[in-house]
């Protein structure tokens, strides 16, 4: 089940490299992605009925979901057909949660299994380390753990994964909008020198989402002066990992992973 992004390519790499046949469901743009698929199905996150009817066409038995799929989508579609309405309906709010028990219901019911999609990501998922060649300053690294703080209560409340700190100030939530335009948003109230900290749930399902950041959270950063990006050690990828080092090492913004050992400070 593919959004959008880099992402379904490589666990569709992986995927085939394990010996499954791939059968991608393209929800939305994803490079690179016909080279490690044997089928693609165009679909529409609003037509779910030829969804369901293609996976047992194809005798699908295991499912991932990768990429970006984005809830503004169904929220500024009037309405979806009658299998994603009555998805919907069962799930009462479109929230992660609800809506996560109803689509391991529904495909369990055709027989799919929903698979975590950690165990098809490669070394995208990283230990507690300083990545690129620059170390947080000392001040950096207390907007660093006040930032984890604050950004694992946001995730726990479904709310976002995302804040952005200086100086002890929080100056972005991130909510609907997503990583790289809360940096952005935060960034600008903050001015040069603020630190991002991305954080995931306590018991965030990996079967429906894996927080990542890439690239282009770094261009996003690097251009309102951002110094710092912080991730969950383990628990955030960090996609094209040797692209995105490398992107936040020429912008000279340190690039970190962490873990509950950093807020001992």
């Amino acid at each position: 089940m593919c959004g959008a992004g880099v992402l379904p390519a490589r666990m569709a790499e992986e995927a085939r490299r394990q010996g499954w046949r791939v059968v991608a469901f393209a929800f939305g743009h994803a490079p690179g992605l016909d080279g490690h698929a044997d089928l693609i199905v165009p679909s529409r996150i609003t037509e779910i009925g030829p969804v369901l009817a293609a996976l047992q066409h194809e005798r699908v038995s295991a499912a991932l979901f990768s990429g970006k799929f984005w809830l503004g989508d169904v929220l500024k579609t009037a309405r979806s057909d009658a299998a994603g309405e009555a998805i919907a309906a069962q799930a009462g709010a479109l929230t992660d949660g609800s809506l996560a028990t109803v689509v391991v219901d529904t495909l369990g019911a055709l027989g799919v299994e929903v698979l975590d999609q950690r165990g098809f990501v490669g070394d995208w998922l990283t230990s507690r380390a300083v990545l690129g060649t620059r170390t947080p300053t000392d001040a950096e690294w207390s907007d660093v753990r006040s930032g984890l703080v604050v950004a694992r209560i946001c995730a726990d409340a479904s709310i976002g994964q995302t804040v952005v700190v200086k100086r002890g100030v929080v100056t972005a939530v991130e909510a609907l909008e997503g990583t790289t335009e809360t940096i952005r948003r935060g960034g600008d109230l903050a001015g040069p020198g603020a630190v991002a900290v991305k954080a995931v749930a306590r018991e965030h399902d990996y079967r429906f989402d894996a927080p990542t950041i890439g690239v282009e959270t770094i261009a996003a950063a690097a251009a309102i002066d951002v110094r710092v990006l912080a991730v969950e050690a383990g628990r955030v990828l960090i996609m094209d990992r040797a692209a995105t080092v490398s992107a936040a090492n020429r912008a000279g913004i340190a690039l970190v992973a962490v873990d509950d050992s950093d807020l001992a400070g």
